[in-house]
């Protein structure tokens, strides 16, 4: 299982999100630092969960990087995040 697919399953087990979308932008940082020749080091996240009803911007962060620790600490160099609750 790669990277993606990792925080994909992670986020989705955790959070039971309406929509999910994790996006491996490591081609557009090549050069930049944590960049690595084979990739997997940034990623965009689009997530909708009702777990985040009620919840500050920086409560959800902290959230999406409690469960993705493990990642983080793998290798992951950047995670931009864009979540929410359900309208």
């Amino acid at each position: 299982m790669n990277t993606k697919e990792r925080i994909t399953t992670a986020l989705a087990s955790a959070l039971s999100p309406q929509s999910l979308d994790v996006i491996d932008e490591s081609h557009l940082h090549k050069g930049h630092a944590g960049h690595r020749d084979e990739g997997e080091t940034h990623f965009r996240v689009l997530i909708t969960a009702e777990a985040f009803r009620g919840k500050s911007r920086v409560d959800i962060h902290r959230t999406i990087n409690t469960i993705l620790a493990d990642e983080l600490a793998a290798g992951v160099h950047a995670l931009a995040i864009r979540a929410k609750a359900p309208e």
